[in-house]
């Protein structure tokens, strides 16, 4: 497939990329920037194309984001450069990160560069830490990184569970056996987790402060449970207890493996892990929060959803009320926080589900 990339790098003479990830099919809309500023080992001329989320995302969420989007057919060629690989087109799915498929000496990989984000929602460093730590058992591998560029070189994997079009039940099956290799993963030396910082914690505050600053878009009583089960996971809150957690398992996230390996006993990875602390429930709670166009379609969807649940604590042997609660209050602070910083029509699902689960 043809790389949309102008004015090759002299080491760079292809103009075909092979890699089965980057198929026509998964490309968002794209625009074409250009780098000519000075550089000493890079071609100064450089032209990639980006998706419209990213740019989009970077355009609208600083002069941070908004230079990172400007310098980045700059790091993109140096890269080039630096790790002697062809870089082909990008892929879609994500907003706050550059990600294509590569060509380098010994094959195909898959390069990543994170968008920097506010103080406190930056994570790509505990992102990096975390696959490193995992070497790949139930995530992506890493095969180099840059700390300073934000540059990541990872294992390419196939389709994810979400573009399978997987049915709710097999899916919820495949990501309990992923994360339970991902759970494994040793916290950093110097992690530790309190009460005050606690996820519990953390989201009933953006619950409170979101519903008020978007005009109450969603009912009080979706709230007031929502931040019911809050303190409850608050009140449950055992330092012990708590693993290195994804923070965002759901099927976009994870990947095929390219063929059977240790670490992907499932057939998956996970990739873009966030990586902190927490019971390990709270990630089933995340799992649980999706599902919103099969729940609003069945006759019942607070048993369908309570299906999910056990199906859930089944498989993982955890306890199914603490899954329950968490998946409440994902649902809930997803809604919000998706309709202040996304789409208020994308976030208002989440808001019929939660609301269609409260109804008796």
């Amino acid at each position: 497939m043809a790389c949309v990339i102008e004015a090759a790098s002299p080491h760079i003479r292809s103009s075909q990329c092979n890699s089965t990830l980057a198929e026509d099919s998964v490309l968002d809309n794209v625009r074409l920037i250009s780098y000519n500023g000075s550089m000493t080992s890079a071609d100064r001329t450089r032209a990639f194309l980006v998706p419209e989320r990213v740019r989009l995302r970077a355009e609208q969420s600083g002069p941070q984001t908004r230079q990172w989007l400007k310098d980045l057919p700059g790091l993109l060629a140096e890269l080039e450069h630096a790790w002697e690989l062809s870089i082909g087109r990008p892929l879609s799915g994500g907003s706050s990160a550059y990600v294509a498929p590569v060509q380098t000496a010994s094959g195909h990989a898959v390069i990543k560069i994170a968008m920097p984000l506010e103080p406190g929602t930056d994570s790509f460093e505990q992102e990096i830490g975390t696959l490193l730590r995992a070497d790949g058992h139930g995530y992506v591998r890493v095969f180099r990184f840059d700390y300073q560029r934000r540059a990541l070189l990872l294992e390419p994997l196939g389709l994810s569970m979400q573009e399978s079009h997987l049915e709710p039940t097999q899916a919820i099956s495949l990501l309990c056996r992923t994360l339970r290799y991902a759970w494994l993963v040793p916290r950093r030396v110097d992690q530790i987790v309190n009460a005050r910082e606690y996820k519990a914690q953390t989201l009933a505050q953006l619950v409170s402060e979101l519903w008020d600053q978007l005009g109450q878009p969603c009912s009080e009583h979706s709230v007031s449970e929502a931040l019911e089960f809050a303190r409850r996971r608050l009140e449950a809150f055992d330092p012990h207890r708590c693993v290195v957690v994804h923070g965002d398992p759901h099927p976009a996230n994870a990947l095929l493996v390219s063929a059977p390996r240790v670490g992907a006993e499932s057939g998956y990875v996970f990739v873009d892990p966030d990586g902190f602390l927490c019971e390990p429930e709270y990630d089933l709670g995340v799992v649980l929060r999706d599902w919103n166009e099969e729940l609003l379609a069945a006759d019942d969807p607070l048993a369908l959803a309570h299906h999910y649940c056990h199906l859930l604590a089944s498989a993982s042997g955890l306890d199914e009320a603490a899954i329950w609660e968490w998946g409440f209050l994902e649902r809930v602070s997803s809604g919000l926080y998706i309709c202040a910083y996304g789409s208020r029509e994308h976030g208002q699902f989440f808001f019929q589900t939660a609301q269609r689960l409260l109804d008796r």
